[in-house]
């Protein structure tokens, strides 16, 4: 069997548009006939090409408002026919079957629809059925069939038809089929994760995940791990969307660090004022809000300047340029901002390796999406945590009830809790952390470690006192023993946020009560691991 396959018949049916009539007329040029379905064919029509309808080849028309139109053996032989059997070359002679050698297929936008919020009946008619099976028959017959399913891949083909005198390769037409399969499961699993959601069905026999890739990446966690990045196609405000107006290409550390610097910054909610987060190895070292972004910037560096030190801002609001100014001042891997003003951009344009990130808003922290891990023989998917407190949620169990300052920084240290790594501890004093302590097996160790830093960074800022000194501190998870509380105590807090409901609760109340101490319960953790 020849390498090499002519290409003499195209069935064109798409409903992306782009490029159709300049790909359809550089086919034409070669002398290729075309077949065509609906409004693709009209397009054709009107740009002056010859173009036969389906309809005319299979003897029927379209009919059932489109759903029927290419399930036709006529189609079907056409793409499966193996053009070196016999016994299928008689077939097609015998029901007047023609080879067809090129589809150029793309899918009703059910995603898009999806993402519109269209309705459960509008979502239904955007499920495409021929196109798929097309696709897939095309993709089957690879050794004598080219499918091409992505408008990018147009300049591809011709490309490949140009460089051989009107012919493709089996190696091309493999690479195609790989890309079409990969087209159709991801349309298969957007179709099976929408209609999970629609039935309230949080836990289907079979899950899909899919996506499409953004960039091949130099490596992944470590030089000899192999890496790219996928987006969704959700299209929601984050490092996947995010424009890179300077700096070289991201890596996969700092993507995995960027999104979690972006995440933790979209909690706070822009019309409370100026927010700022910086991310060291997936976990904040600075968490601040201030009177200006500047302000807020500089009272999270003042955290843990030397973590800080090659780390990951993220701003919940406009970048200007005194906040740039004093970014630049440090060594920054990336910047993340809903939006940065021209003076930014300036102040920026000197630190060629910086990278600038723009997403255009703030992630939605109730978004509903999936945590995906995998593990050995399987993949683990949760909900992510977009659990939430107020006021209203916190139930006083101590004595000594906290102040209403006490409460904001109290749910301000809670909310960056739940994007630290277990066991975390935060403390926290004026809307700014002030010592965090992450990832640790022990949480009377990240409340001793948290509190170092702490002591660290009050020496450093040259303050009398450690700044944990009438700080509040929140833990992710219960306290099972006082001795993590005590560690606390020690280190000069005033107030206590947990989950509670440990079996040694009352232990630890006392131990508060004895320390002068207010805590809270929440009633929720914030495990991440």
């Amino acid at each position: 069997m020849s390498d090499l396959t002519p290409l003499r018949r195209a069935l064109l049916s798409v409903s992306d548009k782009t490029g159709l009539v300049e790909l359809a007329r550089a086919l034409a040029d070669r002398g290729v006939e075309l077949l065509s379905t609906g409004g693709s064919a009209r397009t054709l029509r009107e740009a002056g090409l010859e173009v036969a309808d389906v309809a005319e080849i299979t003897g029927f028309p379209e009919m059932m408002d489109g759903r029927v139109k290419t399930l036709h053996p006529k189609v079907h032989g056409g793409l499966l026919a193996l053009r070196d059997n016999d016994e299928h070359l008689a077939a097609m002679e015998t029901h007047g079957i023609g080879a067809i050698d090129l589809l150029v297929v793309n899918l009703y936008p059910f995603e898009e629809t999806v993402a519109k919020g269209a309705d459960y009946a509008t979502a239904i008619e955007n499920i495409d059925i021929g196109g798929p099976a097309m696709i897939r028959a095309a993709a089957k017959n690879h050794a004598f069939v080219s499918v091409v399913t992505d408008v990018e891949d147009y300049d591809a083909l011709l490309a490949e038809l140009e460089s051989n005198d009107g012919q493709t390769t089996r190696a091309f037409r493999q690479r195609l089929a790989q890309i079409a399969y990969a087209r159709t499961g991801a349309y298969d699993a957007a179709v099976s994760t929408w209609m999970a959601g629609a039935i309230a069905e949080p836990a289907p026999r079979r899950r899909v995940f899919a996506g499409t890739i953004a960039q091949t990446l130099r490596y992944g966690e470590n030089p000899h791990q192999d890496a790219a990045f996928y987006t969704d196609g959700s299209h929601a405000p984050g490092v996947a969307t995010a424009i890179q107006h300077q700096g070289k290409e991201l890596s996969y550390n700092n993507i995995n660090d960027t999104d979690a610097a972006f995440r933790l910054v979209s909690e706070f909610d822009p019309a409370n004022g100026p927010a700022c987060a910086i991310i060291k190895h997936a976990n904040p070292c600075g968490v601040a809000r201030g009177e200006t972004f500047a302000d807020a910037f500089s009272r999270a560096f003042d955290c843990d300047r030397t973590s800080a030190f090659g780390g990951i801002v993220a701003l919940n609001g406009m970048l200007d340029g005194e906040t740039a100014e004093r970014i630049s001042a440090i060594f920054t891997e990336v910047v993340i901002a809903p939006e940065a003003s021209p003076e930014a951009h300036e102040v920026f344009a000197a630190k060629k390796n910086l990278r600038l990130l723009t997403t255009g808003g703030l992630a939605d922290p109730l978004a509903a999406r999936l945590a995906v891990r995998q593990v050995s023989g399987g993949w683990l998917v949760q909900d992510d945590d977009i659990g939430r407190i107020g006021a209203s949620d916190l139930k006083v169990v101590t004595r000594k009830a906290p102040s209403e300052a006490e409460i904001a920084d109290l749910l301000f240290a809670w909310t960056v809790a739940k994007h630290v790594k277990s066991n975390a501890i935060i403390y926290a004093k004026h809307g700014q952390s002030v010592g965090i302590g992450a990832g640790q097996m022990s949480r009377v160790d990240s409340s001793t470690i948290a509190a170092l830093k702490a002591a660290r960074m009050g020496e450093e800022l040259g303050l009398d006192q450690s700044p944990a000194i009438g700080s509040v501190v929140a833990s992710d998870a219960f306290f099972p023993f006082p001795d993590g509380l005590l560690a606390a105590a020690e280190a000069g807090v005033t107030a206590v946020i947990q989950p509670g409901g440990s079996m040694r609760d009352d232990k630890v109340i006392e131990a508060a009560d004895e320390a002068g101490i207010a805590m809270v319960f929440t009633g929720m953790r914030h495990f991440r691991h």
